[in-house]
């Protein structure tokens, strides 16, 4: 694999980028749809249920009550913590506010979250040093967090916490832990095809003429971004190469994002897509019925099992870390969970609470060996995708 880039500069380059506007169709996160955030009743702004990088890193606003969302989550009483927490988050507040407003609720702890892009974020907090005034950090993708805790602005996270999920979601060194989990799949047409005609590795897709111009993809979405900084970690930048090329030369449909791929395969116009697991359940949710598709999970540690996450650290830095620890307790616990389960599709990272049995279990899924902390080179990855014409 080619050398790696100082993570430092490359995070404060996104920054830069994105405040200058450049970097937009390069890092558009996980299929949000590009549209510009929207006011709030918290006076910041709120971005689709899954954040875009295409606007600025809004500013701190505190939780606020989001009664039809607030219906959703039944408060779980951890003892009265008190005081305040500064969050920087990735996940936009349209998704993650109603878990806020309940922290507030059930711990007494005044909230106040900084929403925005989540490389943009760790920019800002590596740009900031020891002056940030972040508490805890938010992120749409362990990548991001394995970058920070290289540059040490985590502290160790307890063990109790840290024990509450699997070693294969959390850090390897206990500086960061997962919140949800988003599984990579092949979305299919159930019109067109069965499980059975999904090739048994995702390797084996390129070269196979039934898919020509038939599959498609999205090389500007941060998911997909992920999946292929995996593929160089497991397999090298040779191999990675040599996927992306050969999909290419099969004419995969480019599309702006995973919404649209799961759109496209449920009418037909191509027979499979790459995604993230939830965009077909929640196609299926908004139409109150069974669509004609379906996701294929790859269970044999094949990098197309991969399953990344949303994920917290604790900032070194902060001044509240015992409300950080707070709120990071309360993500963990059964009531947060099953909001992820329940509202966003995701996987629940803890035991006692189970996915939508529309999924398959974590337990039946051998992803690939990966630390999900070595997924930070994401220039590594752009430079990639624009040396073979995808970007």
């Amino acid at each position: 694999m080619q050398s790696r880039v100082n993570r430092r500069v490359f995070l404060r380059s996104v920054a830069a980028a994105l405040a200058a506007g450049t970097a937009l169709p390069l890092l558009q996160a996980c299929s949000g749809s590009g549209s510009n955030p929207t006011p709030t009743a918290a006076g910041g702004t709120g971005a689709p249920p899954e954040p875009t990088a295409t606007g600025a890193t809004t500013p701190m606003a505190q939780a606020s009550p989001s009664p039809a969302a607030a219906a959703t989550v039944t408060p779980v009483a951890r003892g009265t913590v008190g005081g305040s927490l500064t969050v920087y988050s990735g996940r936009s507040e349209s998704l993650i506010g109603p878990l806020m407003d309940q922290v507030q609720s059930a711990l007494g702890i005044d909230v106040r979250v900084r929403y925005g892009d989540t490389a943009e974020l760790a920019a800002a907090i590596l740009e900031e040093g020891g002056q940030s005034p972040a508490d805890l950090f938010f992120a749409q993708d362990a990548g991001a967090l394995g970058a920070l805790a290289r540059e040490g602005r985590f502290i160790e996270l307890d063990s109790d916490l840290l024990e509450r999920v699997e070693p294969r979601f959390r850090s390897r060194q206990g500086l960061w832990v997962g919140i949800s989990g988003r599984a990579r799949t092949v979305v299919y047409n159930t019109d067109q095809l069965t499980e059975s005609d999904i090739p048994a590795s995702i390797l084996d897709f390129p070269g196979d003429e039934r898919w020509r111009d038939k599959l498609g993809w999205a090389p500007t979405n941060g998911s997909f971004q992920a999946f292929v900084t995996a593929l160089r970690v497991l397999r090298g930048d040779d191999a990675a190469r040599s996927w992306l090329v050969g999909l290419k030369a099969l004419g995969t449909r480019a599309y702006e994002n995973n919404t649209a791929i799961v759109r496209a395969t449920i009418a037909g116009e191509i027979l499979a897509g790459f995604v993230n697991h939830y965009y077909l359940l929640r196609e299926e949710s908004q139409a109150g019925r069974d669509l004609p598709a379906a996701n294929y999970f790859y269970r044999n540690g094949d990098p197309g099992a991969l399953i990344n996450v949303a994920g917290v650290g604790i900032l070194a830095s902060g001044r509240n870390q015992e409300q950080a620890r707070a709120l990071v307790d309360y993500l963990l616990t059964p009531a947060a969970q099953r909001y992820f389960a329940e509202q966003t599709f995701e996987y629940p990272l803890i035991d006692d609470v189970s996915p939508s049995p529309a999924l398959v279990p974590l337990g039946e899924i051998q992803t690939p060996d990966i630390d999900l902390s070595d997924l930070d080179d994401l220039q590594g990855t752009l430079a990639l995708l624009q040396d073979v014409g995808l970007l």
